[in-house]
């Protein structure tokens, strides 16, 4: 992959942009690759280069990756005051519950369908996700779906004004472990120690809701990028964003290391083993 500046826009002109409707919405989705399906959730404030890179990640270890647009300027390096802007509508946006603990978001709905439209698009056992941030706790939610076999949790952190609280439905999570027992399935998730908008509380909550089917890892704050973009310098001021904008892609480094475990992950779960 060829390399390119986190401090530009990216053009996204390796991604097919197409409109695609589910339940009767219509969403822009960003579509890459072949192989199985791997659906990425952009974090605050929008697709930015970080995530564009992420996604290229996941579509040269062999996967069409499903990019959906849910907010934001598309390929847009965060700036502070349009990010902040950005996320305070989504904040009363219908689509999700940002202060709300125990519900789903509706937007996981179409989510789901989405992954249903990748599976019969894409073939293979089944289809992956990530969530990042806002969108961090999707991919649990879209486990309700039976083609969703790989869900990874990055920094999930909904709802914002509860560190203890998951952003699913008591009836949902129960359903969701339930699915992980009997199909022998794992929930990934990955947070920077420090990070204050997705705390340790917020994990343990998910170690009691799932067992030892979740998975945390928590990778410490000196692992962190900190040459970061205007939004994330003023607004997000503890490290958070573990394989976008708080990275460091350099060999060794625990965030690349995490990066490969998500990339291994997929592998496992969504390519038919011979």
């Amino acid at each position: 992959m060829p390399n390119r500046s986190m401090k530009q826009d990216d053009p996204l002109e390796d991604f097919t942009r197409r409109e695609i409707t589910l339940d009767g919405i219509g969403k822009a989705v960003h579509v890459t690759g072949k192989g199985p399906a791997v659906i990425v959730m952009t974090e605050m404030p929008g697709i930015s280069p970080h995530v564009a890179r992420f996604a290229r990640w996941v579509r040269d270890a062999g996967f069409t990756v499903y990019m959906p647009s849910l907010f934001g300027r598309d390929g847009a390096v965060p700036g502070a005051e349009e990010g902040a802007a950005i996320f305070q509508r989504a904040c009363v946006s219908a689509e999700f519950r940002a202060m709300a603990s125990n519900q789903s978001s509706p937007v996981t709905k179409w989510l789901r369908a989405l992954a249903r439209f990748a599976h019969d698009e894409c073939g293979g056992p089944g289809v992956g996700a990530i969530g990042m941030c806002f969108t961090g706790n999707f991919a649990l939610t879209m486990m309700l779906e039976p083609s969703m076999l790989a869900p990874v949790l990055s920094q999930p952190s909904l709802p914002l004004n509860d560190p203890a609280g998951i952003e699913i439905g008591p009836d949902e999570v129960k359903a969701v472990r339930e699915r992980l027992e009997r199909e022998n399935l794992t929930v990934m998730a990955y947070r920077f120690a420090g990070d204050k908008f997705c705390m340790a509380q917020r994990f343990q909550a998910y170690s009691e809701a799932l067992g030892d089917r979740f998975v945390g890892r928590v990778l410490p704050d000196s692992a962190a990028n900190t040459d970061l973009a205007p939004f994330f310098a003023q607004h997000v001021t503890t490290p958070h964003s573990v394989v976008t904008a708080h990275l460091i892609d350099e060999a060794g480094q625990p965030t690349i290391a995490a990066r490969d475990e998500i990339l291994a992950f997929f592998r496992q779960r969504l390519v038919p083993q011979r």
